[in-house]
């Protein structure tokens, strides 16, 4: 099992992180934390990286229900989400598969509600 989900795309890296964040959005998700690599490696290593951002994302419903499940769970979350672009115009865009990186948690209630986030952050790959 492939502990993410990803799809390349063609547009700008802007468009992309605004196509990521409308479909998840549509999927019930917000972005809690936005990390500007590219950014953060200029500054703190002065080195030039090309563009990459990791996206936070967060369901609430499922964020609250995983809390409750396993309390200890918040040290996976939120889901994030990678949008680079290595060569202008082409942009990956990967997903967390949930269900792969809590697999080691020994809680089935967690698993279902992996699972159920997993099928949601697919869908979001695959509306891109």
């Amino acid at each position: 099992m492939k502990y993410y989900f990803n799809k390349k795309i063609t547009g700008s890296f802007e468009e992309a992180i605004q196509r990521v964040t409308s479909a998840l959005n549509n999927e019930g998700f917000g972005l809690l934390t936005e990390i500007d690599i590219t950014a953060t490696l200029k500054k703190k290593l002065g080195v030039d990286f090309y563009n990459y951002k990791i996206l936070g994302a967060c369901n609430p419903s499922f964020a609250y229900n995983a809390l409750l499940a396993e309390d200890k769970i918040g040290t996976m979350l939120p889901c994030n989400i990678i949008v680079q672009e290595k060569k202008p115009g082409k942009v990956e865009v990967s997903a967390i598969n949930p269900a792969a990186s809590m697999k080691l948690i020994l809680n089935k209630d967690l698993h279902r509600i992996a699972t159920e986030v997993k099928d949601k952050l697919k869908k979001v790959i695959k509306e891109l």
